[in-house]
């Protein structure tokens, strides 16, 4: 059986790294997928941040379970080899700080273009950064997004069988919720890769809402692959429920959203204890 291991994305808490692992400890989650550091994305703090992040981390006993990097998150007609560039300082940083696993996506479509005619500077570019992560002895996670690549259950499959299992995948149940597909078909495509979860739950209406309180069946979902599965998985809390306010128009849809906070920490806090009742 699989021992489920609880991580957060404690920027959603917020901006400072010593406030988000002061309440990762009150909450007691010992993991954090580091994100955003004191307002700035992980991928862009200089080796000077990077060490005064990891003695935060160790005053507070947290650990990284992975990097939420924006691998993966530009336009496939884009600046690819200063992508690379980003993708080095991303990967020395994981090395640092002690996490094996990148989270990564697989590049917007330009206007226009269907997935076909980007095929190929997909399979290419994602092949450069694998390569790269290879050199680092990390491991790239592909998660599914709206409008990526990537985006359907079907593109996921396609994309992790063809690099072997070198690619690995980072199932996020909320997120194909929100495109409009079965999260429960999408995991049993897709569990033979799955190397840790991201944990958001939503309704097809088009709203993030709090674990178990949505269509994205994380329980029964989480309940099967660790009655299946033998290795210890990461399951890392992205609630997104204070914090992204674009949603509405990344999906094109339009709800009003039952569940309402004063603050990012009251939402987060409820995120918590939700999913721990859940699990």
């Amino acid at each position: 059986m699989a021992n489920l291991i609880l991580s957060a994305f404690s920027d959603e808490y917020a901006d400072g790294l010593k406030e988000q692992c002061q309440a990762l400890n009150e909450f007691g989650i010992q993991y954090m997928e580091i994100r955003g550091v004191n307002g700035k994305n992980i991928s862009t703090l200089t080796k000077q941040e990077v060490l005064e992040a990891k003695i935060v981390l160790n005053d507070y006993q947290i650990k990284v379970s992975s990097i939420g990097s924006p691998l993966g998150k530009i336009k496939i007609d884009g600046d690819i080899d200063g992508h690379l560039e980003i993708a080095k300082r991303v990967f020395e940083t994981a090395n640092f700080l002690g996490a094996k696993n990148i989270r990564a996506f697989s590049f917007y479509l330009p206007e226009g273009k269907s997935r076909e005619q980007c095929k190929e500077q997909v399979y290419d570019a994602i092949g450069q950064l694998l390569n790269l992560a290879d050199s680092y002895g990390v491991t790239l996670c592909h998660e599914n997004e709206a409008l990526i690549y990537g985006e359907n259950p079907e593109k996921c499959l396609e994309l992790l069988k063809y690099f072997n299992g070198k690619l690995k995948c980072v199932l996020d149940m909320g997120n194909f919720v929100l495109d409009g597909y079965n999260p429960m078909q999408a995991y049993n495509l897709l569990k033979e890769y799955i190397e840790y979860f991201h944990i958001k739950d939503a309704l097809y209406a088009g709203a993030i809402v709090p674990a178990g309180k949505g269509e994205a069946q994380i329980k029964e979902i989480l309940n099967e692959y660790k009655q299946s599965r033998a290795k210890d998985t990461f399951i890392t809390l992205e609630p997104h429920l204070q914090t992204f306010s674009g949603l509405n128009a990344l999906v094109g849809k339009t709800f009003e959203n039952p569940y309402k906070y004063e603050n990012q920490q009251t939402a987060f806090t409820d995120a918590v204890e939700k999913l721990k009742g859940l699990l």
